[in-house]
């Protein structure tokens, strides 16, 4: 078996996480996170259960048990802060838009 190069990030506001080694091909996402060590650097997911992280390769979700393969960025999801719709609906309420403005033709 040959190794394969991967990486595994996490992001919050003010700071992100990186961590790229070369794993054996057939290691899985969940052999990669705890390989990282971010379980014990992180303040925000320390004490949280391994099992219980939510996982995906360039922001499309995976699998704990996903095979790596040369290149794959796992993704480590934080929760949501604050409910999408709410956001949406205090925005509203605002008269303010989220994301890409309309033009008025359109």
């Amino acid at each position: 078996m040959n190794k394969i190069p991967v990486s595994v990030v996490y992001a919050e506001k003010e700071q992100q996480w990186v961590f790229e080694c070369s794993v054996m091909r057939g290691d899985n996402a969940l052999e990669l996170v705890q390989q990282s060590g971010f379980m014990d650097k992180i303040p925000s997911l320390k004490g949280k259960e391994l099992r219980s992280l939510e996982l995906a390769v360039f922001a499309q979700p995976i699998s704990h048990d996903h095979l790596l393969v040369e290149g794959d960025r796992v993704e480590i999801i934080r929760p949501l802060t604050a409910d999408p719709k709410v956001v949406r609906r205090e925005m509203a309420k605002l008269g303010k838009t989220i994301g890409k403005q309309r033009d008025e033709g359109e």
